[in-house]
């Protein structure tokens, strides 16, 4: 029965949707950083396309005709995943399964940029980031419905999505004036990295209950 703006105010008091509104900072970084300048790092640090490879027989003989590929499988498998993580949304606890994404991401990234890239690790890194890549978006605005209530949800839900696009801006922005700076993407990634297992720590403070039963909780 309560109005919007008494909502909104309890949400912003409540650690458990800062501790959402913070963790999905990440989401927008990795995945407007990747779209933004992946491309151009693999253009930049990948080895050589193999003239006889696979990849050749594809058309794909350059670094630059690479990262417009892995652009694509990152679309086909976000497909995937996106799905699955729905599913799993409705099976297991939400907020686990927010942590293990994130953690998976990091390591991922981790791995990636800490091993000579080449065109067999940048599809495989496509591949997973790209089943990680919006998973983490059915599971989020689900948790912000489950202790929150459907009735504000797309106002709550909004407000946690903020985080996300600012994390989006940063990472195109950094992803730019720090190779302007460095003359690579070295750190960028290293911050990717970093933010990604922030998320999945920060996850786990999140107090899965719904808001309602929370509050009729003895203390």
């Amino acid at each position: 029965e309560e109005d919007l703006g008494q909502v909104v105010r309890k949400a912003l008091r409540d650690p458990t949707f800062i501790f959402i509104f913070l963790g999905f900072f990440s989401c927008g970084y990795q995945l407007a950083f990747i779209t933004a300048h992946f491309p151009a790092f693999i253009a930049e640090a990948c080895s050589a396309v193999e003239p006889h490879g696979i990849l050749a027989s594809m058309g794909i003989t350059s670094t630059s005709q690479l990262g417009a590929l892995a652009l694509a499988v990152i679309g086909v498998f976000n497909i995937l995943g996106t799905l699955l993580a729905g599913v799993l949304g409705d099976l297991y606890s939400r907020k686990y399964l927010l942590v293990v994404i994130y953690a998976l991401r990091t390591l991922v990234a981790a791995a990636f940029i800490l091993n000579p890239v080449s065109p067999a690790s940048v599809f495989l890194f496509s591949v997973l980031m790209g089943a990680l890549w919006l998973a983490t978006v059915p599971i989020t605005s689900g948790l912000v419905a489950q202790i929150y209530g459907l009735r504000y949800m797309g106002t709550l839900y909004g407000l946690v999505f903020l985080s996300h696009q600012i994390g989006g801006f940063m990472g195109v922005w950094l992803g730019g004036s720090l190779y302007d700076q460095y003359g690579n993407y070295s750190l960028v990634w290293r911050v990717g990295v970093g933010v990604g297992a922030f998320s999945a720590l920060i996850h786990l403070r999140v107090d899965e209950r719904p808001w309602a039963e929370r509050q009729a909780a003895p203390a």
